[in-house]
């Protein structure tokens, strides 16, 4: 059970992992490599499982991330409790580790961090559709996600819906999409993606009966420059409707498919912990959330 854990070798497996070797570890715990190997041992004795891949650096296994995300937990109310008592270092900031989405990150997630006083946060900006897996890790607190299934160990509530426009710059459309049925011009147009993992704009385009987008493809891994890419004329691509609304005021932009979007639905998942600031910081980000997106 997990009251039967020892706690200085789940915090030395944790060392192992947050440092990267063995040896690393023993520096920050300041001990022997061997009391090092030999609490990891232990502990995957205790637990009749591989607990580490010994590879450079050292990575967890499924049971171990289960561990160490016990571990960090273990930290977290440790400190909640330190903070209480009063007994807290002078001048150290409670800190919390949150991933989220890049649009989220742009739009409409940073004011519910200025909802909250007294937290350091330290952001992991990853695609909501991966962010669970930092959760499943145990590398972050809480996270914007695109999974209703709550990751063991963590409490789910809905967000909101956050709305993308297809859309792109008046000359582009001009020349591209214009006078052509829209699936076919968006199977060859050129267009703007995230990343190699985005498939976001094809599921746009299979939605309109095809296969995917053009293979004419631009990768900008940031909001901001996605936005000013599509603006720019590179390519069309969908758009948060926050993000674009003004430029379509402007006619910077065009909607390419009047009265057609896509919608991702989004949560907040976080640890079930009785942590205050982890509570402060879910009322923030639910509050706002609740006037930035849609229901």
């Amino acid at each position: 059970m997990m009251s039967e854990l020892p706690l200085e070798q789940v915090r030395t497996l944790l060392a192992v992992v947050d440092e990267g070797t063995f040896d690393a570890a023993a520096a920050a715990l300041h001990v022997t490599p061997s009391a090092v190997s030999q609490r990891v041992k232990a502990l995957e004795q205790r637990t009749g499982r591989v607990l580490l891949q010994r590879t450079k650096p050292v990575r967890p296994t499924e049971s171990g991330a289960v561990l160490v995300r016990y571990a960090r937990q273990l930290a977290r109310l440790e400190r909640d409790a330190w903070g209480e008592l009063g007994l807290s270092g002078a001048g150290e900031p409670t800190r919390v580790s949150v991933a989220v989405n890049a649009d989220s990150l742009a739009t409409w997630f940073l004011p519910a961090l200025t909802r909250v006083a007294g937290l350091c946060f330290e952001l992991h900006r990853e695609d909501e559709d991966h962010t669970a897996a930092l959760l499943r890790e145990g590398l972050v607190m809480a996270a914007v996600t695109s999974s209703p299934d709550p990751v063991p160990g963590c409490t789910v509530r809905p967000l909101g819906r956050m709305r993308y426009l297809p859309a792109a710059a008046p000359e582009f459309a001009r020349t591209q999409v214009t006078g052509r049925p829209l699936a076919d011009a968006l199977t060859e147009a050129p267009v703007v993606v995230f990343d190699r993992k985005d498939d976001f704009q094809d599921g746009f385009v299979r939605r309109l009966g095809r296969a995917s987008a053009g293979p004419f493809r631009h990768s900008v891994p940031t909001s901001e420059g996605f936005l000013d890419a599509v603006a720019a004329g590179l390519g069309w691509g969908l758009l948060p409707e926050a993000q674009a609304g003004p430029l379509l005021a402007e006619g910077r932009l065009v909607l390419l498919a009047p009265g057609q979007w896509m919608d991702v639905m989004l949560h907040w998942q976080q640890w079930k912990l009785d942590s205050p600031a982890l509570a402060a910081l879910a009322d923030a980000v639910t509050a706002t959330a609740a006037r930035a997106l849609r229901t």
